[in-house]
């Protein structure tokens, strides 16, 4: 993973509507935001593009992990339902992107009923370009 320099910023972002964290047997173990979409924002994006609104109207999975250690409860699908509800009530559709990399938060969005909006290339850094799947909540 490529874990930020300053954890607390890539956390908060400014743009960060909500915030939830899971708990088991009183450890913290599992945090979901959710971000209103922006313009820099790829999922966001090819939402807005494909449905002729504009990324405001999206909101985004800005983070969503859960310890290793604590997999295997339901706890990260738990998070995303959450995250899920409060983007409907507040009218906004949610999107998210992944680590094209990362086959089991893939599986879990997809078992979840989460549909692929594109595969594309993102750069992070410099050095770095990225592939990520982006995907639009279920109906």
């Amino acid at each position: 993973m490529n874990w930020p320099q300053h954890p607390s910023s890539w956390l908060a972002r400014p743009s960060l509507l909500a915030a939830w964290v899971a708990d088991l047997d009183g450890q913290l173990v599992g945090h979901v935001g959710l971000s209103r979409g922006t313009t820099g924002d790829m999922a966001a994006a090819l939402w807005s593009a494909r449905e002729g609104v504009k990324p405001d109207v999206t909101a985004v999975v800005s983070r969503l992990f859960v310890d290793p250690a604590a997999r295997g409860h339901g706890l990260g699908a738990a998070l995303l339902e959450h995250a899920v509800g409060e983007a409907r009530a507040r009218g906004l559709y949610l999107v998210l992107d992944v680590v094209a990399s990362d086959v089991s938060a893939i599986a879990l969005y997809e078992r979840l009923g989460w549909q692929l909006l594109a595969t594309v290339e993102q750069q992070w850094g410099p050095q770095q370009v990225v592939t990520l799947r982006c995907y639009a909540a279920g109906t």
